[in-house]
């Protein structure tokens, strides 16, 4: 069970910034061998799984490659420059994504739980409790949903602003009456993409708490009703945008440095399949890809632990009572493994319309 020692730590400076940070650096210091193992083995499936993913694509790709290599040799042949078409590799792209994105966010979720039973564990659960493989299995799936939701609501309006306005300002040749240049609708059509960015941002920051309201107990539309009610208070909005942008800048620049110091692995990995299958193209995409997946793991082993803590804090934090009796604990509501946030914060924050 949580001390209100843990609920209420000063801040060493006068600032609810530094005791926010002095909280999350307590747990991930505290529980740093449950996060480890937990991230370790999330991390290290989720590799794994993503290597046969990709290999199974290659394979079943392997006639698109085979046909630019024909295409290359018969140009070759004519002694006519090549330039291959991307057509058939876009459409294995675009229909594949969402089995990485699927599996980036059950990564993803795998570690907001655990991340949130070590905040709601406090100092008192054992650390193979926390790392029950049956408790985070059993809050995967609405955490995960929460993911789909969030990424539908915050990327959907962007995604359909921004395909509407290519349509009407777009170099299309088969555009009867296109919207003339330097006209004030043409103005508008042509930063409305800007503008659903920013709506879109806007979103994703007061969701922001969404998967760590499941992970604490709640549903996944609950949760999401939980992660707006919370950010749209008097604190909660500058307490999210103050923690999301460092570490938002922090995954960027992890990501940026770990695909950098992987980009030798590039021709490596282009000479050896090209050895191995007689295959250019495939060895040149393969090439391609290793850094980038090497830096999306080695960044998700590194900047995962430490964001889902974060957040879980911050939604443990903003959802606690705010009476003189804040650490009373509630009859009749708290469990183990569910986070105190998740079932006392209806009585302390009055909820705003989603």
């Amino acid at each position: 069970m949580r001390t209100q020692h843990d609920r209420t730590m000063p801040p060493t400076s006068g600032g609810p910034r530094r005791g926010l940070v002095a909280a999350i650096l307590a747990v991930l210091r505290r529980h740093r061998r449950a996060l480890a193992a937990g991230t370790v083995r999330v991390v290290g499936l989720s590799g794994l799984a993503a290597l046969l993913m990709t290999a199974v694509i290659f394979a079943l790709a392997w006639p698109v490659f085979t046909r630019m290599r024909n295409q290359r040799v018969w140009y070759h042949y004519l002694e006519d420059p090549y330039l291959h078409d991307l057509s058939g590799l876009r459409l294995v792209a675009f229909t594949t994504l969402p089995l990485f994105l699927l599996l980036l966010g059950a990564g993803g979720a795998a570690v907001q739980t655990v991340c949130s039973r070590v905040v709601a564990a406090g100092s008192d659960e054992p650390s193979r409790e926390i790392r029950s493989r049956a408790a985070v299995v059993e809050r995967l799936r609405p955490v995960l949903t929460v993911y789909a939701l969030r990424g539908l609501i915050v990327w959907t309006l962007p995604l359909l602003v921004a395909y509407v306005a290519n349509s009407l300002t777009g170099y299309h040749l088969d555009t009867p009456e296109p919207l003339e240049r330097g006209s004030w609708p043409y103005t508008l059509v042509k930063a409305s993409p800007a503008a659903a960015l920013l709506v879109a941002v806007v979103l994703r920051l007061a969701l922001t708490l969404a998967p760590a309201a499941a992970a604490g107990g709640l549903g996944a539309r609950a949760a999401l009703r939980r992660s707006w009610s919370l950010t749209w208070t008097r604190t909660g909005a500058g307490r999210v945008l103050a923690l999301a942008l460092p570490l938002a800048a922090l995954t960027a620049g992890v990501l940026r440095l770990v695909v950098q110091l992987a980009l030798p692995l590039r021709p490596l990995v282009r000479s050896l399949l090209e050895q191995a299958t007689g295959n250019f193209f495939a060895a040149y995409y393969a090439g391609i890809l290793t850094p980038v997946l090497v830096g999306i793991l080695v960044t998700a082993a590194v900047t995962l632990p430490l964001t889902c803590t974060a957040f879980a804090v911050l939604h443990d934090r903003l959802g606690a009572p705010r009476t003189s009796d804040r650490g009373a604990a509630v009859p009749g509501r708290g469990s183990a493994g569910i986070c105190p946030a998740a079932s006392g914060a209806e009585d302390s924050v009055s909820p705003r319309p989603f």
